[in-house]
């Protein structure tokens, strides 16, 4: 079960960076929506690699075929299945790192666990895993859009040290994140960014970031606490994608320099609902959906396959200098927005069907 995520609607990704193709079989989709690759390759095209100067130049279309699940256009209710061609596989790029574990790569500690592994591209521990994620995510996203009106929308807010100032979540589009290639939405702070990730890709070393994502729209009453939270799922959610290595939902650890009387989010009415005035606690409130915007960040450190000759040991234990070879991301920011958001939308559908049973629907 390592490999599925979800507990009503399941999806479970299959595939390795450098074998015949990555792919889901997604389980739980309700029945009767309209569903073809047209509603889930934009968002593949978003992730897919080469597509700017600021990620790695593998050359992949990703091009999804839905093998299964639906007829004349439209969901069966039956298993989806979900399969992407691997067309530029280069595992002779990886001979060397055979015997060499990538310094803070998961090549040592997938080895320990069990014995062996995919040496070429990392595996299942490679973002090329994260295909099957945001077909699965697309989907989702579908059916909360037209059952809810979500939105989600996710941006890059930092890169290194440099930071776009805050933007108005309520207001945000994909458009205005896609208008810059680094998909920050502040042309300015984008162009500084741009320029931090060129010099560090002439340099053959590498660098993180953050991303913001809001989630608009969302029902309340999603979430089932104790132990599965809605914030809770989320950090689980997106704290399973390579490289992240923090998370952190509304005021975050910014709150913990407030006091009760600034954080607290007073209750005002909203038209026909009853909202919040502020929204530190980022739409959640005992784990709880309050109807407010979820706003959440998450943090990626940089890329751990780098040109940067470096000192380490290989499994021997003996002493060896390490140039990786590859093609790999000098910042995965860029290409993890779609991701985040796939990630996102999977937590939110699970959730809305948990809560639809609960209300006999």
């Amino acid at each position: 079960m390592s490999s599925t995520f979800g507990t009503l609607y399941r999806v479970n990704t299959f595939g390795e960076s450098h074998c015949r193709g990555v792919g889901a079989v997604v389980d739980g989709c309700p029945a009767g929506m309209e569903l073809t690759e047209v509603d889930i390759q934009p968002q593949l095209s978003r992730r897919r690699p080469g597509q700017s100067d600021y990620t790695t130049p593998r050359q992949e279309a990703d091009q999804v075929m839905i093998y299964s699940g639906t007829e004349f256009g439209k969901t069966l209710g039956t298993p989806i299945m979900l399969l992407v061609h691997n067309k530029d596989q280069r595992p002779q790029d990886y001979g060397e790192m055979s015997t060499i574990p990538r310094p803070s790569h998961a090549d040592f500690t997938y080895q320990m666990k069990y014995g062996t592994r995919a040496s070429s591209g990392g595996g299942r521990s490679s973002a090329r895993e994260t295909i099957g994620r945001v077909a699965a995510g697309a989907i989702a996203e579908k059916w909360l859009r037209e059952n809810y009106g979500t939105e989600i929308v996710a941006w890059v807010s930092s890169v290194e040290d440099i930071e776009a100032p805050d933007i108005d979540p309520l207001a945000i589009t994909r458009q205005q994140v896609d208008a810059t290639a680094i998909r920050c939405p502040h042309e300015q702070t984008a162009e500084q960014m741009q320029q931090r990730v060129a010099e560090v890709l002439d340099a053959k070393d590498s660098t993180g970031g953050i991303l913001t994502c809001v989630c608009r729209n969302v029902p309340m009453g999603l979430g089932e606490p104790v132990f599965e939270k809605l914030e809770a799922k989320f950090a689980q959610a997106m704290l399973s994608l390579p490289a992240t290595k923090g998370f952190d939902i509304g005021s975050g650890f910014a709150g913990t320099r407030m006091r009760g009387s600034q954080h607290n989010d007073p209750f005002v009415r909203k038209g026909d609902r009853i909202g919040t005035s502020t929204n530190y606690s980022g739409g959640i409130q005992g784990g709880i959906s309050n109807g407010e915007p979820i706003v959440f960040r998450v943090a990626f450190k940089p890329v751990a396959t780098i040109g940067v000759a470096q000192q380490t040991v290989d499994f021997d234990g003996k002493k060896v200098e390490l140039e990786a070879k590859g093609r790999h991301d000098p910042c995965v920011v860029p290409r993890a927005v779609p991701i985040v958001e796939s990630m996102a939308a999977l937590v939110l559908i699970d959730m809305a069907l948990r809560q639809r049973t609960r209300q006999g629907a």
